[in-house]
């Protein structure tokens, strides 16, 4: 017979019986624990910088006119560099075959070749270990069911996304190889550089998920500041649109061909807009028209930002207006930075890091937009204005 229990007895005072252990909640245990959300993000912070690094690259390969110097798209061979002279000579007799060399560098040699070789080579193999270095975490975490619960379909779209860029970056580079023409296509470069930038997106909004708990998340998420989440979804997209149209002005040169600001040529609008036929044509090659178009974004896109950054000052979230104050800091020096490029004739140096601020732009304007979709929580102290 059981001894009778005092009403003022703790009940943990019984030592008979096993204690239980305190349970996570079914959302967390749903979303693979702690530790997978937290493998899972160090994997994406690599994937993040080996992409944003492929950008700069693929850049660079641009500005120094590599991108046509392998003609061919072997994914797995072309793995392997010329090893020896006789393959060298194999590769640039390819390359004397094209345009860019029949009707712009005739003159050129051997060791002029292996240097934009070695650029176009740099580029594709960073491309494939990047696809490595996905399909070895996606994989691995898979087979180690380590992947949190509605996140495999969101990492297998970065490795399909990832595919479809290299066909896309082949695709591109084919339409240098034929024809009259001495460089890749405007637009085949602008949806290579545009879904670049897709996929950097996807890694950081899935970066800035997975470093909050899903419980967090989905309370977060009904304190959503939908005006300011909706202003910043409009943001975002203007931001992708300046990125396509400064991707053309990189594909035809266009920054060198009007060095001067705020004029063009001494006029508001660029003379010869629309002289080549048909007349859409010059909406991708026209330079004149081209550099235009991504001026006049630019300030569309400064312009909206600050009234973007306006509205967020009356939010009661601290973290939410720092969020938009970086965004709104950093477009306006992206368009500085875009007019001292220009006024200087798009040096390389001052191209690329032109191209390294869109990058910070973009990631700073998902970031503001990630903050007012899911406001973190603040002490009270804290939350003024």
């Amino acid at each position: 017979m059981s001894k009778p229990r005092s009403i003022f007895e703790d009940v943990s005072d019984d030592q008979t019986k096993p204690r239980n252990t305190p349970q996570t909640g079914a959302i967390e245990r749903g979303s693979g624990g702690g530790g997978a959300r937290g493998m899972v993000r160090l994997w994406l912070m690599l994937l993040f910088a080996l992409v944003a690094a492929m950008v700069i690259v693929g850049g660079l390969t641009r500005l120094t006119d590599s991108g046509l110097s392998i003609t061919e798209w072997a994914p797995i061979t072309g793995a392997m560099p010329p090893m020896n002279d006789a393959d060298w000579a194999v590769e640039f007799e390819k390359y004397q075959q094209i345009p860019e060399f029949t009707l712009q560098n005739k003159g050129m040699d051997l060791a002029a070749f292996k240097s934009i070789y070695w650029w176009e080579w740099g580029h594709r193999q960073l491309g494939r270990f990047i696809g490595l270095v996905w399909a070895l975490g996606f994989f691995g975490f898979l087979a180690a069911r380590k992947i949190p619960n509605g996140w495999t379909g969101r990492l297998l779209l970065l490795g399909a996304l990832g595919g479809l860029q290299g066909a896309i970056g082949w695709w591109m580079v084919s339409s240098g190889l034929s024809g009259e023409m001495v460089d890749v296509a405007s637009y085949r470069l602008a949806i290579h550089l545009g879904l670049a930038f897709i996929i950097l997106g996807l890694i950081t909004w899935y970066i800035l998920m997975l470093g909050r708990k899903e419980a967090s998340l989905m309370a977060a998420r009904r304190s959503r500041e939908t005006k300011l989440f909706g202003m910043a979804t409009g943001l975002m997209h203007l931001a992708l649109l300046q990125i396509l149209l400064g991707a053309l002005v990189a594909g035809i040169d266009a920054g060198r061909s009007f060095v001067d600001w705020p004029w063009m040529a001494d006029q508001f609008f660029p003379p010869d807009a629309f002289e080549i036929s048909p007349i859409w044509r010059n909406f991708f090659e026209n330079a004149g028209l081209v550099q235009f178009m991504h001026r006049m974004v630019a300030y569309l896109l400064m312009i909206y930002v600050l009234v973007v950054w306006r509205v967020s000052r009356k939010s009661g979230n601290q973290l939410v207006r720092f969020g938009f104050t970086l965004a709104a800091i950093m477009v306006c020096a992206q368009a500085l930075l875009g007019i001292v490029t220009v006024l200087n004739a798009s040096p390389l140096e001052y191209a690329i890091t032109h191209q390294i601020g869109a990058l910070l732009t973009w990631v700073l304007i998902l970031n503001a937009r990630f903050g007012a979709g899911y406001p973190a929580e603040q002490s009270i102290r804290n939350n003024g204005a």
